[in-house]
Order: C-alpha cells, then structure tokens, then sequence
C-alpha cells in the first residue's frame, strides 16, 4: 500500500510529489509529465502569464521557469517577453526528472474507496491502494461546450482543448467562436497555419491584456495598480495572498468571482496577429447550429436585435471550461456521490481534502473554494506546500513501496 497517490502529473501533481519526497512521505504518481500541455496545446501559443508568474515550486524554490531558461540559453524576462508553451512543457519535464522521477506514465481509469483507504485501477490492470489521494488534473479535463452545439458531429465540431496540432485544417474554412485567450490564439494559428479562419465573438469588441514591465512603471502605479501573479489590482492581491480568507466569503460572492473575475482577454503580444489579419464577427452569440450540405452553419444574434449566418468546414468552440466532478471519468459515482459540492465543483478543507476523508483535489478544481489564483499555475505555490506538510503530519511512517519516489536527497 502506498501512503499517498498522486493522479495527474501537470504543474500541481509534479510540485507536489517534489514536497512529498522531500518530507520523505512514500507516494506513487501516475501520468504523462505535462500531459495535458503537451497534447492539448496547440503549438506555437504562449502562455498568458508572465515569466515570474509560471513556475513549478520545488522546495528550496532552486528550479524556476528562469533558472531552467538561464541554463538552456533561452530568451526569458521576469515580464516582457511572452513565454511559448513548448519551452514551459520543457521546463516542466526537467522538473520532473529532478524532483519527481518515479512518475509512472499510467493512466488512472477507475478510483473507488477501498477498505484501508483507496483503489486506483491502471489502464493495464494493476489496481494500486492508498491511503490518500490527491487529484491533480487541469482545466483541460472540463471542457465547456454550450447547449447550442448538442448533437453536432465531431466531423464538424470540436472544442479548444482537442487540438495541439492544426495541420489538419490547412486549406480548410473554420470558425472560432469565444474571445478569450484560446479562441485568439487558436484564431491566428490557424490564419498563419493556411486555414480560412473567422473568429465569432460575444463581446462587442475583443480584449488585450496590457503590456507591463516593471521598468516602465513609476510608484505611484504599482500603488494604484500593483503586480500579481495573475494579475495587476488589489482583488489580485487578495485572491493571491489570502485564498484561505477567500474560503469563508459567502457561496454567493464566491460563485460571481470566480465566474467573474479575469474575464476573456488574449494575451498583448497576440494583437497584432489578429487585428487586420483574421476577420472578427463581435457582439454576435451562437442561437443555433446546423449541418447542411457537409458545411456547419451557425445562426447568430446579438443585443441589438442583428442576425447573421456564418458557414465553414468546421467550428471551434474555444468556450471556455467548467469544473464538474461529473466529468472526471475514473471517480466512481459512489465516490463522487459522496463528495460536496459547490454548483459541481468539490467543496475543500483548508488542507483541499474534499468531504471524503483522505480525498484531496488541486489546481483549478480547487477555485471554487481557494479563488482564482487555482486557474493559474501560480497557485502551485500556495497548494504544494501546504498539502505537503499536511498529508506528512498525518502519515502512517511506514517503508517506502516500491514505485514510490525516492527520499529527499540529504
């Protein structure tokens, strides 16, 4: 039996077995390191936070995103300079190799209570016991279609989280609707990609996050508007340095943050991909979709009253993600069952153990009760250390199981 198993091995999974190894707590931790960012990505984005806000978080904080790039002679700066999601996923597997090495790129397909604990069934076979389980998965497993697109083909419809590679749609047609990050970069990827792009906005006008650097601002903007790491503005400041306080705000104020706060915005480097280059339909929403003669058609209205009818080959819905426990394919729905739940995500201790003792849920399934700060793989820092320290204050001090990752290095 293993004291704990870690399911998932993104930015969260991977910080917190380097603390679990280093409080010398026996663990197994099953996943493809940086899975998620590696398959469903695209390829050529960048992330939307800054430099020093898209660390993983080692326990002598001796391995960040800037040291890794210092080290493999790649262009970095603290903010300024847009960080590409291939270099984070190589900083993120060396990370792994150096502070997570047992990782086992195995597939959790069912998890269901066991007698002394947990059972996590392999998709080999091999059922795994624990005593506690932290679940680690990211936004990417809550994908987020709207009701308008039911019964769709795939042929003809997909969602933003499906595509690391877009190949597949050079000389295509193609509509992107959302007019967030995803839909922005997917929109110009695919315009520089060969494909016939249309991007279909709600807002009436799409959002840019605005460039900062901190030699460009003077004190008085720092006080006004000072820097987080998801973020410039007080709020940020709150969701980022209290998420315990943000646990005991109302369910109704934190339900309107969190669907809220940090609304759609592409990144500032992405403006001038897409201004000029990609057609954009704004203030316009999805009412209805259709296949006719091989091409989907969308009818779409806006406030105003306007109508109009966009046809392609194929649409992306880069509409967003919803945390749903439902949705977590190996939760047994005894398990589940059991688990409160706030609008379907997991109500969490301060310790983000669920209501099923020895359940533990991390990185954005955690918002809900922590705040915004859990979207973002900022929130590492807050979360790696604090279960850590929890779950090796309450572990039965037994050998280490085969498998598990080795003892902290002395």
């Amino acid at each position: 039996m293993s004291e704990v198993i870690i399911v998932g091995a993104g930015p969260y999974g991977l910080s917190i077995a380097a603390h679990l190894r280093a409080c010398g707590v026996g663990f197994r931790i099953f996943g493809r390191p940086m899975g998620n960012w590696r398959t469903r990505m695209p390829r050529g984005m960048h992330l939307k936070s800054d430099g020093f806000a898209s660390n993983l978080y080692d326990p002598g904080w001796s391995f960040t995103l800037k040291n890794f790039c210092q080290q493999q002679n790649i262009a970095y700066a603290d903010e300024g300079v847009p960080v590409a999601v291939d270099k984070f996923i190589a900083y993120g597997e060396a990370f792994q190799r150096r502070f997570a090495p047992g990782v086992e790129e195995r597939a959790v397909v069912a998890l269901d209570r066991a007698p002394d604990g947990f059972a996590a069934t392999l998709d080999d076979g091999e059922i795994v016991v624990g005593r506690k389980v932290i679940v680690a998965i990211g936004i990417s497993d809550f994908p987020y279609l709207p009701p308008v697109f039911d019964g769709i083909a795939p042929n003809f419809l997909s969602h933003a989280s499906q595509h690391a590679d877009l190949e597949q749609f050079r000389g295509r047609e193609v509509a992107v609707v959302g007019s967030g990050s995803s839909a922005i970069d997917l929109a110009a990827l695919l315009h520089e990609g060969g494909a016939g792009v249309r991007l279909i906005a709600r807002r009436p006008q799409l959002r840019f996050h605005d460039r900062t650097e901190r030699g460009d601002r003077r004190w008085f903007d720092d006080n006004r508007r000072p820097v987080t790491g998801i973020g410039p503005g007080w709020r940020n400041v709150f969701y980022t340095t209290t998420p315990q306080l943000f646990r005991h705000l109302p369910d109704d104020k934190r339900r309107r943050i969190i669907t809220q706060a940090h609304g759609p915005a592409g990144g500032w480097f992405m403006r001038d991909r897409i201004i000029g280059k990609v057609p954009v339909v704004e203030g316009l929403t999805p009412q209805r979709a259709a296949v006719k003669d091989g091409r989907i058609q969308l009818r779409l209205a806006g406030s105003d009253g306007h109508e109009e009818t966009v046809s392609a080959d194929h649409v992306i819905a880069a509409t967003g993600y919803k945390v749903d426990l439902r949705a977590i394919g190996f939760l047994g729905r005894e398990l589940r069952d059991r688990i409160n739940t706030l609008d379907q995500a997991p109500v969490l201790s301060r310790h983000f153990e669920t209501s099923v003792p020895g359940l533990y849920v991390v990185g954005p399934a955690a918002s809900w009760s922590f705040g915004p700060l859990f979207r973002f793989v900022h929130g590492v820092g807050f979360a790696a250390p604090r279960v850590a320290r929890h779950l090796a204050a309450t572990a039965e001090r037994r050998p280490i199981v085969a498998g598990a990752a080795l003892p902290a290095r002395q």
